[in-house]
């Protein structure tokens, strides 16, 4: 009998699905598929390729041909992609047996089905293989557990990642709360003291019915200076009682303050300093909620439910030491729905906490759809999208209300069953001390006391079932904080850094490569840029340039080779004293909210007035500055919306001239700006690229002729360098591209894409 294993196999057609089930034979079992939508002419064409329990199937769906492969020693399944076209690639241990294309967007389905196929496999293989294969394989540098081929994220770190909140987590916040100790001793006694003065009161009024009411109703006269005692005691405890508390509270109130400031401060710090790889996964809106949000909530634990916690449980083991001391039978009896409601907190905690991190993680999507849309409001009504967001928002807070309906279901089931179990206790308590007053064994006077002891009791036990929820969404929360501050830097300083005084500007890239998961980015890239030396980085786009620029900026690090700085590898400098000797002038110019005068010194604080303005000038901004309401003191708005495209990219221009940087990186920097600021901007460029080390990346090549060296990438590869003449001499791979965007033709679309290699029979590899 034939069955399809896979969750989403109903996704496919019906014609595909009968046309599987008509190849499988009995026991054979449809595990994995992928649909490929490309044929090897890179026109569009289905197809698709399934693993099975006992072999791989493939079809085109033009073709009545069906291909099938066996499990057997040596077989292998790859993906690798070619500047958004992706290629799944079968080998056996000499050849290449068959490979199949498509559009990146099924790369996840494609890595389902590597994993898959690599399951099935193994099955057949001997242990003696398995290393081999194994080879074709890269290890994860956290960890050092195996990924598959395609793999970007390495799924032992996802699956630590995602271990749910434990409530010893919140132990971990006494890393912040250690320099605070001594106070929070204090708040401790101060919590004792207060606790013990509540407790005074109910003990008073068991003489008090005794010695006072219960004797004048039996026709003694009341002894006044007794009533005077036993009120004065209670006022006296209740006074000193709300002293005491309103002490306590007020001291551990400034604690948790201190504490919530350093977590949400040292979090923030954390995650400035982690390299740009960590946000290249993660979502704006994801990282404020955090930063924010749970911050509050954790604090808001401190501040007041841990403190109401602890007085909870020493007024209840302070209770429970008076009730025995009285009498411990009636005790015993005012302590029997304890063990009861304890079980209830362990059996609602855990999906309670389980429940409270997944509101958590929902709300993130909220924020994170906020987070989208306010800055890209211009866009969504450019394109009359408002429709489509607010239905994105609306999915969005309707799987928040769906996630929370269940906790409240939980949550609403659990609070009334401890208030019924303690209405219960305090009825057998009743019925317990009239039993044994009917006995003669206690006094009205004892049974009033422990009433009143008990609803002191019942009350404490009642808020603590309360805190279960509280504690829980402040464990989900310290666990997300503590995501962020477990997380590693893949660019880490050196526990021996090397300190410059001062850079020449010589780089060196020996042997460099560079991978993204098990993606190959970059290499073997061998290039020396003397000191003062302007190059330029020419390419297709995907070809590696802005990598290139990222990894001398040292945003990420290469994972074979080195890069040098007058003779000194970057690993070894210290990461900010590095970055200091660098000036960087980015495609999209990103401004701060503030004057033009604060973003142009943000790289210096402390310039001068006439700095700004020389740096000003020199990227031709002076002019327009002047011209503005306010001048250098003119709002740019958020990232710079006051402002026109040209206008902010002269402003970030400026910005890293004033710095005066040995080493200057231009990243289109005059993409965004008209053909008349290009020229004035150049002319300024001219100038300032005179001594310093300048590398500059430029979609159009005109503006790069004057170059000491052009640095042509293809695939992430040095294929051609040289100045624009010998360049154009040699009638290579630059020569064609010039040529392509002299006539505006696409370099893709001019007939030379250099990712596909065309074989005699014209397949295409």
């Amino acid at each position: 009998m034939q069955q399809f294993h896979h969750s989403s196999i109903n996704h496919l057609s019906q014609t595909w699905r009968e046309a599987i089930a008509s190849q499988l034979t009995d026991g054979e079992n449809v595990m994995a598929w992928i649909e490929t939508d490309l044929d090897l002419q890179l026109h569009f064409a289905k197809g698709i390729v399934v693993v099975t329990n006992q072999r791989l199937l493939a079809k085109m769906y033009v073709s009545d041909i069906w291909q099938t492969w066996s499990y057997r020693q040596g077989l292998l399944l790859t993906q690798r992609d070619y500047a958004g076209i992706g290629c799944l690639e079968l080998f056996d241990t000499h050849s290449r047996l068959a490979h199949w294309r498509y559009r990146l967007g099924s790369d996840s389905a494609v890595n389902r089905l590597i994993e898959s196929f690599t399951q099935q496999r193994d099955s057949y293989c001997t242990a003696s293989e398995l290393p081999r294969i194994a080879d074709a394989f890269i290890q994860c540098p956290a960890c050092g557990a195996v990924l598959g081929m395609g793999q970007i994220d390495c799924p032992v770190c996802e699956k630590q990642n995602n271990v749910q909140p434990s409530t010893w987590t919140l132990l971990r916040l006494w890393r912040f709360a250690k320099p605070y100790q001594g106070r929070l001793l204090i708040g401790f006694l101060l919590t004792l003291c207060s606790t013990a003065a509540t407790l005074v009161p109910p003990y008073l009024t068991m003489p008090l019915m005794d010695n006072v009411l219960i004797p004048y109703q039996n026709g003694h006269p009341i002894n006044n200076e007794l009533v005077a005692f036993y009120l004065s005691g209670l006022l006296g405890a209740s006074v000193l009682a709300w002293m005491l508390g309103w002490a306590r509270t007020y001291m551990l109130a400034l604690v948790s303050e201190r504490i919530g400031a350093d977590l949400r401060t040292t979090t923030y710090e954390h995650l400035l300093n982690l390299s740009q790889e960590y946000f290249g996964g993660k979502r704006t809106g994801d990282l404020m909620a955090r930063i924010g949000a749970e911050t509050d909530r954790i604090n808001l634990f401190l501040s007041l439910h841990l403190l109401d916690f602890a007085t909870d449980v020493i007024m209840i083991a302070m209770t429970a030491v008076i009730l025995i001391s009285i009498n411990p039978w009636l005790a015993l009896v005012t302590l029997v729905p304890l063990p009861i409601i304890a079980w209830l907190i362990h059996l609602v905690r855990d999906r309670l906490r389980i429940g409270f991190e997944k509101v958590d993680r929902i709300w993130a999507e909220v924020n994170n759809v906020l987070a989208d849309t306010i800055p890209g409001i211009r866009v969504i009504k450019a394109f009359a999208q408002e429709k489509r967001e607010a239905a994105r928002f609306r999915a969005a807070n309707q799987r928040n209300l769906q996630i929370n309906d269940r906790v409240n279901r939980i949550w609403s089931l659990f609070t009334p069953t401890v208030t019924l179990l303690t209405e219960v206790g305090l009825l057998v308590v009743w019925i317990f001390g009239i039993w044994q007053i009917s006995n003669d064994e206690i006094t009205v006077g004892v049974l009033t006391a422990f009433l009143a002891y008990i609803g002191r009791f019942y009350i404490r036990l009642d808020s603590m079932s309360r805190i279960v929820s509280i504690t829980q969404k402040a464990a989900a929360g310290t666990k997300r904080i503590f995501d962020i501050l477990d997380h590693v830097s893949s660019v880490p300083e050196s526990p021996n850094p090397v300190h410059l005084n001062t850079v020449q500007g010589q780089i060196e890239l020996r042997n460099v490569s560079f991978r993204y998961g098990t993606r190959s980015i970059a290499q073997d890239i061998n290039l020396v840029i003397t000191p003062g030396e302007m190059i330029g980085l020419v390419g297709h786009s995907g070809s590696g340039k802005s990598t290139l620029v990222n990894l001398i900026c040292r945003f990420y690090d290469v994972t074979e080779g080195k890069i040098l700085i007058d003779g000194h590898d970057i690993r070894s400098l210290p990461v900010t004293e590095y970055r200091k000797h660098i000036g960087l002038v980015l495609q999209e110019p990103f401004l701060f909210y503030g004057t033009i005068a604060e973003n142009i010194a943000y790289g210096k604080p402390d310039a001068t007035h006439d700095e700004i303005v020389s740096a000003a000038r020199a990227a031709h901004a002076h002019e327009f500055i002047l011209r503005l309401p306010h001048g250098y003191d003119s709002l740019v708005g958020e990232r710079g919306q006051a402002l026109s495209g040209g206008e902010r990219q002269r402003i970030s221009i400026a910005r890293a001239l004033l710095i005066n940087p040995r080493i200057l990186i231009l990243d289109e920097a005059t993409s965004s700006v008209d053909t008349t600021t290009e020229k004035d901007i150049q002319k300024a460029l001219d100038n300032l690229v005179r001594g310093r080390t300048t590398i500059a990346i430029a979609h159009r090549l005109s503006t790069l002729q004057e170059a000491n060296r052009l640095v042509v990438l293809d695939r992430g590869k040095v294929v051609e360098i040289g100045n624009h003449s010998e360049l154009m001499s040699r009638e290579g791979y630059y020569y064609r591209l010039y040529q392509a965007q002299a006539r505006n033709v696409d370099v893709e679309d001019s007939g030379y894409a250099p990712f596909i290699e065309h074989s005699a029979a014209g397949e295409i590899k």
